[in-house]
């Protein structure tokens, strides 16, 4: 997969992506991840990719021409590359949406600013808007690292033996049988620490158990933190 991030910020989305499992994804040749400074698409001297509202209003509207030249640039050799664009006005991302994208070949993911993009980049442009939630970022940067980092975790070995997704929270209901749930309660040694010990159930080596009482905890924490997954 590849993955480029325009924004006016690239180096807040470099630092966390060049860290961790998706530093070594980049590095086993899983994913290409490229951040992208948009004022490389201007033409002026100045640099200058804001202007003000039509019909007034407060800020500033982040202007459509660097947009257009930068999809046009990164989409040369990949025509076929998937759009997105990061605002609050988006589709809520979710694990069901991080899947499928996780099935793309090429990414491009434009960053908002300010009041936000001219309207004629979502027209012409954008197969896709994104929001991460029902709130507010400065900018788009953080929100596309996020997703990025949800991505490309499901790509095929980019999280080697250390877990499956599928066993994790928000899991696929078509691969598990179950409505998505969260994951239950986790513990390590010491079996005992300040009067809280470790549940019998998970000491005992039963494996059936086991599994057992973490499907009922994982409904347990969903029911008590996210009832609205057990209802769809």
């Amino acid at each position: 997969m590849k993955v480029d991030i325009v924004t006016i910020f690239p180096e807040m989305c470099l630092g966390p992506l060049n860290e961790s499992i998706m530093k070594r994804a980049q590095e086993a040749g899983k994913v290409s991840i490229a951040a992208h400074d948009l004022r490389d698409w201007t033409t002026d001297k100045h640099r200058k990719v804001d202007d003000i509202p039509y019909g007034g209003g407060q800020g500033m509207v982040m202007k459509p021409e660097p947009f257009f030249a930068a999809v046009r640039d990164l989409k040369r050799d990949s025509p076929n590359a998937r759009v997105i664009l990061m605002t609050p006005q988006g589709k809520r991302f979710d694990q069901a949406t991080a899947r499928g994208l996780s099935h793309e070949e090429h990414l491009i993911i434009l960053c908002g600013h300010y009041e936000g993009v001219d309207h004629r980049v979502v027209e012409a442009l954008v197969d896709l808007e994104l929001s991460i939630g029902d709130y507010v970022l400065t900018n788009g940067a953080i929100a596309a690292t996020v997703v990025v980092d949800a991505v490309v975790r499901l790509l095929p070995g980019v999280l080697g033996d250390e877990r499956s997704p599928e066993e994790e929270s928000f899991a696929d209901p078509e691969t598990t049988g179950y409505p998505p749930l969260l994951e239950g309660p986790h513990y390590t040694r010491p079996p005992e620490f300040e009067g809280m010990t470790v549940p019998e159930v998970l000491l005992s080596g039963h494996h059936g158990n086991i599994s057992d009482w973490r499907h009922e905890q994982a409904i347990e924490r969903t029911r008590a933190n996210r009832p609205d997954l057990l209802d769809s």
